[in-house]
């Protein structure tokens, strides 16, 4: 990045050898002056040679000292903070930056493409401890299950059936394992605003009924209904993001409905703003449940742990954030929840957390 006032460097080393040169002709043409009109001391420097070196290396001295002061201040003293920014990058430091603005034209852009790497690489080494602590974390059980039910194979007096039994449970905890790497992924990647999605054109209300269509194995075993009102909208944002928020709202709400249950879907669109609400009758949540949903891997619901990670809702506030939206939840306990995600008409693509 360019600093309002910077130079080049090329045009620093030009006046350096521009001010020397003009400097040594001055004192050359000065002395010259001097000799010729004060004839006592054309004698004396003719008569003592020490002196008249002495004066040279003294006018000399002042111009090298000068030089060498605006070059080590333009040129060497930048270049020795960078270098001191590069070792505690080394060191596993990603929180340094330095101060961009400077003099010199190729030393400013080399402090911004520093902190640009930094804090890219700050993001990535973020991005490597939350997935580590997370999976670390919340693999165990999947691990754990899986490795039993393997043990329990390897009994050749089982029954076909229990051998069935034990290998849809490992195949389940697999998908499980699977769903879980790709929302902790996601989620890191959002927070530390290192995904790339395209914006694009697509209508939103298709989008919700593509959800439902691809949820039906669900929500056709406990026989629940829908409810929708939507409007033909056309939208510009971040497609793909958004597919995940309303499967996971959706799903929720299918997990958390009694059979035989109604989700109401309902969009509104005015000049400004988008309202999609997604209203189930299920088991609804506490006031201190509603508190901490979207915190990573809160689960409210203890009974239905093994049915998801906690990353869900986590996930869909931090879509909803990077696409300049807000989540707002009603719920009561026995009465069920409604979801409300409120999106921008139009996403600019500058939009983050």
């Amino acid at each position: 990045m360019k600093n309002k006032g910077s130079r080049s460097l090329r045009i620093y080393f030009t006046l350096a050898v521009f001010l020397i040169l003009t400097f040594a002709l001055l004192c050359t043409a000065l002395l010259g002056m001097l000799f010729q009109q004060v004839a006592d001391l054309e004698t004396l420097l003719l008569k003592r040679p020490v002196l008249m070196l002495l004066l040279l290396y003294g006018v000399s001295l002042i111009i090298s000292t000068s030089v060498l002061s605006v070059v080590f201040n333009s040129i060497i003293r930048p270049m020795t903070r960078l270098s001191n920014a590069f070792r505690q990058v080394a060191k596993g430091n990603f929180d340094i930056a330095i101060e961009e603005e400077s003099g010199i034209e190729e030393i400013s852009s080399m402090y911004s493409n520093f902190n640009s790497m930094v804090k890219d690489l700050g993001a990535n080494e973020t991005l490597r401890n939350d997935f580590i602590a997370n999976v670390s974390h919340e693999f165990k059980t999947p691990i754990t299950a899986i490795e039993g039910y393997a043990t329990l194979l390897q009994d050749k007096s089982q029954s076909p059936q229990d051998q069935q039994e034990c290998i849809e449970k490992i195949l389940f905890n697999t998908r499980r394992l699977s769903n879980l790497v790709g929302n902790i992924l996601m989620l890191s990647k959002i927070e530390n605003q290192s995904i790339s999605s395209e914006n694009g054109n697509f209508l939103l209300d298709e989008q919700i009924l593509q959800v439902v269509v691809g949820l039906e194995r669900e929500w056709s075993e406990k026989a629940i209904e829908f409810d929708v009102d939507m409007p033909k909208t056309r939208y510009y944002g971040y497609e793909s993001l958004l597919t995940q928020v309303w499967s996971n709202l959706i799903g929720n709400a299918i997990k958390f409905s009694y059979p035989g249950g109604i989700i109401g879907i309902r969009m509104t669109v005015d000049a400004d703003d988008i309202a999609v609400s997604i209203t189930d009758h299920g088991v609804g949540m506490d006031e201190q449940t509603q508190k901490h949903i979207y915190e990573k891997f809160y689960q409210g619901d203890t009974s239905r742990k093994s049915e998801g990670n906690g990353l869900g809702l986590a996930l869909v506030a931090k879509i909803v954030e990077y696409c300049g939206g807000t989540i707002d939840v009603k719920s009561a306990l026995g009465e069920g929840s409604c979801f409300t995600v409120t999106l921008p008409r139009i996403i600019t693509k500058n939009v983050r957390m």
